[in-house]
């Protein structure tokens, strides 16, 4: 798969505000708990619906999802909407590894190797801290779906990396789904994270996916082994956000998508996507989820290609490293040629269906 040449983007999006704290400019990401704060929908009362201090009156869901369906009745053809609850994946070795070493050591160094000889993390997996996070969206949404009758998502769709196939798995299981509406996500690549030098980025082949979660679908074109890591180059930020246009002109085209969908997918990804969508900057600790409110206009137009870059790395574990990305090496830095040893493609025991 390439990500080359101009791509013309299908939709203009933007963020309808006004039905969750995270759309607040008031709203501390850093401190924010989704679950303790139902997802963060914000309490009011709609348009033509009975006061939710109304004994028979709706759960504040049921007016949410009332409002969204009144929103879809009311605009042209060529606008439609959609509710994206993206979650980000539960805590991953990289993770742990990263905040053992330092950002900066990590990034000019261990992050390009596959491991330590005690720790892997290319394409890692979750620890155990990272399954209960998971667990904690699990345990919201089937308590939602029995006290509010919250809507659950038409369609889900995961990142091919480990942690997320993990962490799409412990949210959804056994968690009391409409029939109609079974949890089989598809796999999609362009909902990875950022495609960096790091080795955590790097995603296991289909086989391999398919034999860790033989439920999960593929997309059409899935290719066997990873076309866009390559060691070398890294996307930029606008790189990433053509690459966010694309993958949600995808989802939004797609008839079978719905009007709920639920996106498992990375910190750098999500935070694109955000972007795109027009959405204030919020930063999501590990297994936090957003959900947003998102109007799509048919809207085509060319949207040219960003290039990638290489960059600077120690060829052996650094001396030290300063705060902002800096290395010091035993050796000087230079741009990246090829991968380090120890970063070629490998893959760890099969991940299990948690």
């Amino acid at each position: 798969m390439a990500l080359n040449g101009p791509v013309e983007a299908q939709y203009q999006y933007s963020t309808v505000s006004g039905y969750f704290l995270q759309d607040e400019n008031s709203t501390d990401s850093s401190t924010f708990d989704y679950a303790a704060t139902n997802f963060g929908l914000i309490n009011q009362t709609y348009p033509d619906l009975p006061p939710s201090t109304s004994p028979d009156a709706p759960s504040q869901w049921q007016q949410f999802a009332a409002e969204i369906q009144r929103l879809q009745s009311q605009c042209d053809a060529d606008i439609s909407y959609k509710v994206l609850f993206m979650g980000r994946h539960g805590e991953g070795y990289h993770n742990t590894a990263e905040s053992y070493y330092g950002t900066p050591a990590w990034n000019c160094y261990w992050s390009l190797i596959d491991g330590n000889g005690t720790t892997v993390w290319s394409d890692a997996q979750l620890t155990p801290t990272g399954v209960a996070q998971a667990q904690t969206a699990n345990n919201l949404w089937t308590h939602l779906i029995k006290t509010q009758n919250i809507p659950t998502p038409n369609s889900f769709y995961v990142s091919p990396l480990t942690r997320c196939l993990q962490t799409a798995n412990v949210t959804w299981d056994g968690v009391p789904l409409p029939p109609s509406q079974p949890f089989i996500p598809t796999v999609k690549e362009l909902f990875r994270e950022s495609i960096s030098l790091h080795t955590c980025d790097r995603r296991s082949s289909k086989t391999y996916i398919a034999a860790g979660f033989p439920s999960y679908k593929f997309e059409p074109g899935f290719a066997e082994t990873d076309q866009l890591w390559s060691g070398v180059l890294a996307e930029t930020d606008a790189a990433r956000d053509v690459r966010s246009q694309k993958v949600l002109d995808q989802i939004f085209a797609a008839p079978e998508t719905g009007t709920y969908v639920s996106i498992t997918s990375h910190s750098g990804e999500i935070a694109s996507i955000l972007r795109v969508l027009g959405h204030r900057t919020f930063g999501l600790s590990t297994g936090a989820v957003i959900p947003v409110v998102v109007r799509a206009e048919k809207k085509k137009r060319q949207v040219m290609s960003q290039s990638w870059t290489a960059s600077a790395h120690c060829t052996t574990p650094p001396v030290s490293s300063v705060s902002g990305g800096a290395c010091v090496c035993p050796e000087s830095a230079a741009p990246v040629t090829s991968t380090l040893p120890g970063s070629e493609p490998t893959q760890a025991p099969l991940p299990r269906e948690l």
